[in-house]
């Protein structure tokens, strides 16, 4: 014990011996918070990690349904190229129009392709609402799939409004646009140098491509009874 006797008070002061820096502040610490319980490991049942399970399961299944639903309504925009000789053209064209469910539209010069007339037909028959129009080539066309697809309720229109009506496209529900130089034909997919397109998700596109469908509906005519262009003299694929 040390005594100050310099201190200005009649009566000595004792001082205490100077505390080093960690033990003044443990000190200080110990005297200023309150006593804190020990942590507990954290520990679990196994109901408690079944529930946990079922919840993290039930929440991706939610998850996973909202993006199915959200598909049905929102088409997210994609390009999808195909090339042909026996680039996958056909099959491509095949798997639209087997995921449509509202509408299929149809352009082509020639139409000689069974797999896709064959999906038109199955499309129809589950529902979907089919319209065609062909170039008036398909009326005398030796291998044309027109009267195959008459004869399955599909009741192609004839352009002959034009020198030739040469589009070769699909639209989709509104959603699905196929186009390119593919013609719908054998020929094209095993033999020519051809291109396609399938477009999705481009609305004012296909809002386009489907005014231009009903321009060129509004002027064809049923098969059998178009009327030649007259002031046409050659006819020939460009």
């Amino acid at each position: 014990m040390n005594i100050n006797r310099s201190c200005v008070f009649r009566h000595p002061c004792v001082m205490s011996p100077p505390l080093g820096p960690r033990a003044d502040l443990t000190r200080i610490l110990s005297e200023a918070a309150p006593e804190m319980e020990p942590v507990k490991a954290l520990t679990l049942t196994p109901l408690e990690i079944l529930l946990l399970a079922t919840g993290f399961m039930g929440a991706w299944t939610l998850w996973y349904f909202f993006r199915h639903i959200r598909s049905w309504f929102v088409t997210p925009p994609s390009v999808a190229a195909f090339h042909s000789p026996k680039g996958g053209c056909t099959d491509a064209a095949v798997w639209e129009i087997r995921r449509a469910r509202k509408e299929v539209l149809v352009q082509a010069y020639s139409f000689t392709s069974k797999p896709i007339a064959d999906a038109l037909i199955e499309a129809k028959g589950r529902g979907v609402h089919i319209e065609i129009i062909l170039d008036r080539s398909n009326e005398q066309e030796t291998y044309t799939e027109l009267s195959h697809l008459i004869d399955h309720g599909l009741a192609p229109h004839i352009d002959a409004q034009h020198a030739i009506a040469h589009n070769k496209i699909m639209i989709i529900d509104r959603r699905v646009l196929i186009t390119g130089s593919f013609n719908f034909t054998h020929q094209a997919e095993v033999e020519n140098a051809e291109n396609m397109l399938v477009i999705k998700g481009h609305p004012e596109l296909l809002k386009s491509y489907r005014m231009n469908f009903a321009e060129h509906k509004a002027h064809s005519q049923a098969p059998g009874t178009s009327k030649p262009v007259l002031h046409v003299q050659h006819r020939k694929a460009a």
